[in-house]
């Protein structure tokens, strides 16, 4: 089992807001094993030799097409990359399975396929499921033989899980449940054999079940005509009084929520390669069609404002790249190279994601929000032709937008992310409250409130900069914040920011090459004035009068830097990524 624990501190979920960290603290691409870039050869590889040439046939649908594209991915263990081996899994790390999403999501269509099999359609049975229920199921998940899918959403369950109206009765002889529903877009349905059915026993205890297509009352809707990722499948499921065997009940009676939202930590964090993926091939395709477009008798890679473009595409993308492996470090570590030859395996894993679940909501809109970008700006590089079904960017951008909806909301999970860190501080688990007290302190002697030049510095200041909206909030709101959406969406933006400029300057630092270096400069500066802006509108929400001036004041001060010549840098990253035709970040 690749491993990269030992080289990286343990830490706690929401504490980069309260540390300082050095750039060998933090895992990041360059850190990738002999083992880590064996899987992503072996992925491109796949892609080349078996995603590639049926683009077309996953796009149309043709019957059969992306399943056995899936199935094969499963015979070479692409599926199952964080499963024990006695399942039939390749038993490697985190950082492995998200370099292999990262592999596949150059399609959005067949990453629909990969990722719903291998993370929401298998990961609810290897970490909740019965040793009996794995040796039944997961093997056959592991060899493609059974495709996988989760059945959450209802039509009037989204945002909203727990309002699920699907209902399981237990049979007079307690031998079975009698389940009763429908679903509403589920990925993979079309061809899945296995369902993961969140359903309400008795009308009440939310609840888990492993159910077969092949069972009597399991009935799949047609196909959803979709605004994007047109090849994937998504169908409504229904259940009309389907026998669900007592022991295909998933994880514990009324549990079923446990259950939901940790696979949606996963997800949330798997969604941030492929992001990336999706990103990258974007940014390749818009390089090399600069290169090649030519107008007023140049390419139009010579022209200022595509070079902007061009760079900060790579730039929010290396931002973002940075982040995701940095969170996977940091579950890798908590995690200190247990295997999962012990027998609280699961739950190690389980407690791992769960401490980091703020930090998996950062990488998922920052990551779907980043890709929304480079597609948009990969559209209007290509001008016209963007706007044509030939070109891989117009196909990019329809795809791109569900991102933002799948793993919850990115409105949920800016309040989700904010929220969580209040009730852990309220809970004594993460010192927040005296970080808060602690800065006020420092403000009032006038020691923690100067700007910097520095990037080291302005990073402080972020962090600073958030722990001083949430001292306000939370004496404007006191317990009522919770119920502030505005405020949390925006803390979160501050935090997830401040997390995003720490991730990219530690990043570039350990790199040690000029183009991270140039990335980052820009990147801290972008950061610190998206910061402000933030904090102006949460302060003026959360204090008034001379409190207010005053807030505004130190805000002005930690925010305040002495800005680089970004227009140069941008043309000077352009100029490198259009020599290399590709993303890079040396």
């Amino acid at each position: 089992m690749v491993s990269i624990a030992p080289a990286l501190p343990k830490t706690r979920g929401g504490a980069f807001l309260l540390e300082d960290r050095r750039p060998d603290e933090i895992f990041t691409p360059e850190d990738f094993t002999e083992e880590h870039h064996a899987v992503a050869k072996a992925t491109d590889e796949f892609w080349t030799e078996e995603i590639a040439p049926n683009l077309d046939a996953i796009q149309h649908q043709e019957p059969g097409v992306a399943a056995r594209i899936l199935r094969k991915s499963a015979e070479l263990g692409l599926t199952a990359v964080v499963v024990p081996e006695r399942y039939g899994g390749m038993e490697m790390d985190l950082v492995s399975a998200m370099i292999v999403a990262e592999g596949v999501a150059r399609d959005g269509s067949y990453a629909a396929w990969h990722g719903a099999h291998s993370g929401i359609g298998t990961l609810p049975l290897l970490l909740f499921g019965t040793e009996e229920q794995k040796q039944k199921y997961l093997t056959k998940l592991c060899s493609g033989e059974m495709i996988g899918a989760y059945c959450l959403t209802e039509a009037h369950a989204g945002s909203d899980a727990l309002a699920a109206r699907c209902r399981a009765d237990l049979s007079e002889d307690g031998a079975s449940y009698v389940l009763n529903g429908q679903k509403m877009w589920i990925t993979n349905a079309g061809a899945a054999d296995l369902f993961t059915v969140f359903a309400k026993i008795g009308g009440e205890q939310f609840s888990a079940f492993l159910v077969e297509r092949s069972w009597p009352g399991v009935t799949i809707g047609a196909e959803e005509k979709k605004m994007g990722i047109k090849g994937s499948s998504t169908c409504a499921v229904y259940f009309d009084n389907v026998r669900v065997p007592a022991e295909n009940l998933l994880g514990e009676i009324g549990r079923g929520h446990i259950i939901a939202f940790n696979i949606l930590n996963y997800g949330r964090l798997k969604l941030g390669p492929f992001a990336a993926g999706g990103a990258k091939q974007v940014l390749a395709e818009s390089l090399k069609y600069a290169r090649e477009r030519v107008a007023f008798g140049h390419p139009i890679a010579d022209f200022g404002l595509i070079r902007h473009k061009l760079a900060e595409m790579a730039i929010r993308l290396f931002a973002a790249e940075s982040m995701i492996y940095r969170v996977a470090g940091l579950i890798e570590a908590h995690l200190g190279g247990a295997g999962w030859n012990q027998p609280d395996a699961a739950q190690r894993e389980l407690k791992a994601v769960e401490e980091f679940a703020a930090e998996c909501s950062y990488v998922k809109i920052f990551a779907s929000e980043m890709l929304d970008y480079v597609a948009d700006e990969g559209v209007q590089i290509h001008g016209g032709y963007g706007y044509h079904q030939d070109y891989l960017v117009e196909r990019a951008y329809r795809d791109s937008r569900i991102n933002r909806i799948f793993e919850g909301t990115n409105e949920i999970n800016r309040m989700l992310a904010t929220g969580l860190l209040l009730k852990r501080a309220q809970r004594g688990q993460l010192p927040l409250v005296e970080a808060v007290k602690r800065l006020q302190s420092e403000i009032l002697s006038g020691s923690s409130i100067n700007g910097s030049a520095d990037d080291a510095a302005l990073v402080s200041n972020a962090k600073k900069a958030a722990l001083l909206v949430l001292g306000a909030a939370y004496q404007r709101f006191l317990t009522d914040l919770a119920e502030q959406q505005e405020i949390l969406a925006g803390i979160t933006d501050i935090s997830m920011n401040a997390f995003a400029a720490e991730s990219v300057l530690l990043r570039a630092r350990k790199a040690n090459s000029e183009l991270a270096l140039k990335m980052a400069s820009v990147f801290v500066r972008e950061v610190m004035e998206l910061i402000e802006t933030t904090a102006r509108t949460l302060l003026a929400a959360c204090s008034e009068g001379d409190n207010l001036r005053l807030n505004l004041a130190v805000l002005r001060r930690f925010t305040r830097f002495e800005p680089v010549n970004a227009i140069e840098l941008r043309r000077q990253i352009a100029i490198r990524l259009l020599a290399t035709g590709r993303y890079a970040v040396a």
